[in-house]
């Protein structure tokens, strides 16, 4: 897919991630559509990039069908917009769980269920979904971010085989630990010695690559976190040993302790 020119619908729009994917694109040629919940933030970035500036909640039903409805015809969909989850599942109140499920995985799927038909009637398009490395191994306190983030990455692999010969490309970008922004990062978790990290940038470059070479599957990690995953989906129960060994269980208990203001 050819990113010149078409025009995009990037959710999630006012993090540091966000952000980051939308300079990329509109360095590439894009035309921007940006969405999230504070306008002081999106509007701004609009303005400097040349795009349009859509405030939306995506935990509310009637503001996905506003969003569609103003967007108009979307050449390529950037779905990166997610709470953050973390935390035991005891620890969440059902809205709470209701809220992280609607903007982690029903907003995507309904984005792309409302673009996808122009996109094959016209013969040519592009979904993106910003899962992460825990759409594909699971760790301890993050069962609801879990579930959301492998569903995306279910969801989007069994799409792309629909559309296999539609001439409409289907990817799922998944980040690891993401330095300067992000969850991670907003969340100042310490990461253990030895543990790598990209940026946002990285993620973005990941994206624009997704889209124009049509790839299925993208890690944004250092080598060693991503052959830790890879062992993780084959020896689950092994994997779960050695990262608590290695302090996983610090990790998810400060990522609650720091996001859970943005439940």
């Amino acid at each position: 897919m050819q990113i010149s020119g078409s025009t995009v619908l990037l959710t999630g729009a006012t993090g540091g991630i966000g952000h980051a994917i939308a300079r990329e694109l509109a360095g590439r040629g894009a035309n921007l559509i940006l969405t999230g919940r504070r306008s002081d933030v999106l509007e701004p970035l609009a303005t400097e990039l040349g795009g349009r500036a859509l405030a939306v909640d995506l935990a509310q039903a009637s503001e996905v069908d506003r969003l569609l409805a103003e967007a108009g015809e979307i050449d390529i969909l950037v779905a990166n917009a997610a709470l953050p989850a973390s935390g035991t599942i005891d620890s969440f109140t059902v809205d709470e769980l209701d809220r992280a499920l609607d903007v982690n995985l029903r907003a995507p799927i309904v984005l792309a269920h409302s673009v996808t038909p122009g996109m094959v009637s016209r013969g040519s398009g592009h979904l993106v979904f910003i899962s992460s490395l825990a759409g594909k191994a699971a760790t301890p306190g993050t069962a609801l971010y879990n579930a959301t983030k492998y569903g995306l990455r279910g969801f989007a692999g069994a799409l792309r085989a629909d559309l296999r010969t539609s001439g409409v490309g289907v990817s799922t970008v998944f980040p690891g630990f993401i330095r300067d922004a992000g969850m991670f990062h907003e969340a100042d978790v310490k990461l253990p010695p030895g543990v790598g990290t990209r940026t946002p940038e990285d993620v973005a470059k990941g994206v624009a690559g997704a889209i124009e070479r049509n790839r299925g599957e993208v890690d944004v990690a250092p080598l060693p976190l991503r052959a830790s995953t890879i062992f993780a989906s084959l020896a689950p129960e092994m994997a779960g040993r050695v990262a608590r060994r290695v302090g996983s269980e610090n990790i998810t208990r400060e990522m609650e302790a720091g996001q859970r203001g943005k439940r």
